[in-house]
């Protein structure tokens, strides 16, 4: 058996890297065949925002000459100089269940790392924690949601025998009623409305998108430097490659500020599960240059039944008010009476965020999902 390794330089490579998970996942039911297209674009130096300030390739490894996994790797100067490490990262690890192949892949990725001088390889994570990350090895039986991680179980052992071991663990958490829930919390509600009078939690607003899209990342970037030290600041370009995908396919009313005297201190943002409408396209979104699937794609948008709550940030010196249970239920109320959603997810959590996984608990979800991002010093 040959194994080779090639870093991907033509078009033909990519389509191969593309392609790659469904061969992976061809029996796994509950896998979400990605748009070819947003995927090429994510790769894209010249249409992802990364590439910006930071560097990426990828590699595919081939087993007797037939593509057997892939892996992105990653070095982001910037978020070393945020938070004083010397690490780079791995990410769009997918691969066949085979250790050679395994390890080969992630040879490679250290190599490239090394070269950039890196002395710790971190992961999965693609580009930053901004994005997708964590290795899913709990909760194998449920579809991923918008922008979460899918892999198969034995891609745990993979990582583990080349010698990953724990960084951090990733809760995502399931309203399965939330009708019920919020019909519970009702009473509890309208009581920290008066007792926070002086706290409004409002929608986000088209007319003045700029200027609420600035309010939230001011809201994100102040939040997290008390969180997770792989967490990084969004650059500008990132804020407007992400505005830009929101405004495309967001709901305004799932968008919420809060805000006490003008001064915005907390925010959640939830998205319909664009997973369901995705899935049945199988990666395309045109035939013979028809876009049928985009025709489907949108019309099945509209009949989603699951949204994910992305993010729930409020500001620390805030955070004893019960801003975070109003928004979950604010949320939860819409999506059920004007939305028709039967179920949410709540993703990602850190696992040493106490306070706000004791809410989320509180408040009727159950943690169904974990996933985990795994470190690897490089210096021998």
């Amino acid at each position: 058996m040959t194994i080779t390794i090639k870093e991907v330089k033509t078009s033909k490579e990519l389509a191969l890297f593309i392609d790659l998970p469904w061969k992976i996942y061809a029996d796994d039911p509950v896998w979400v065949p990605p748009l070819k297209f947003d995927v090429r674009e994510f790769l894209d130096p010249k249409k992802h925002p990364f590439y910006l300030h930071g560097t990426a390739t990828q590699f595919l490894a081939f087993r007797n000459d037939e593509p057997a996994g892939r892996i992105l790797a990653a070095d982001d100067p910037r978020y070393n100089e945020q938070n004083h490490t010397n690490t780079g990262t791995f990410g769009l690890f997918e691969c066949v269940n085979d250790q050679t192949v395994a390890n080969a892949l992630l040879d490679a990725a250290s190599d490239w790392l090394r070269n950039k001088g890196r002395t710790k390889i971190t992961g999965p994570i693609s580009y930053s924690t901004n994005y997708e990350c964590g290795l899913l090895i709990q909760g194998f039986d449920m579809p991923p949601r918008i922008m979460m991680a899918h892999n198969p179980p034995y891609y745990v052992e993979l990582l583990q025998n080349w010698g990953l071991a724990k960084n951090k663990d990733l809760y995502a958490w399931w309203f399965k009623d939330p009708y019920d829930i919020v019909q519970k919390w009702t009473p509890v509600l309208k009581r920290l409305a008066v007792l926070a009078k002086d706290i409004t939690i409002r929608t986000f607003s088209r007319k003045t998108f700029g200027e609420d899209v600035e309010k939230c990342i001011e809201i994100y970037d102040s939040a997290r430097k008390n969180w997770w030290w792989a967490c990084v600041d969004l650059t500008s370009a990132e804020v407007r490659y992400l505005a830009k995908q929101l405004n495309r396919i967001g709901d305004e009313k799932q968008i919420l500020i809060a805000e006490m005297d003008g001064k915005p201190i907390g925010f959640s943002l939830t998205m319909p599960d664009m997973n369901e409408a995705i899935k049945p396209l199988n990666g395309r979104l045109t035939w013979w240059g028809i876009p049928l699937g985009l025709i489907r794609f949108l019309w099945r948008l509209r009949h989603v039944k699951t949204a994910r709550m992305m993010v729930l940030c409020v500001l620390p010196e805030y955070r004893h008010r019960g801003i975070a249970e109003r928004m979950i239920m604010q949320t939860l109320d819409y999506g059920k009476t004007q939305r028709g959603y039967t179920s949410a997810e709540l993703s990602w959590t850190d696992e040493d965020n106490d306070r706000i996984n004791k809410i989320i608990k509180r408040v009727g979800a159950e943690m169904y999902k974990t996933y985990r991002v795994y470190e690897k010093s490089l210096e021998t």
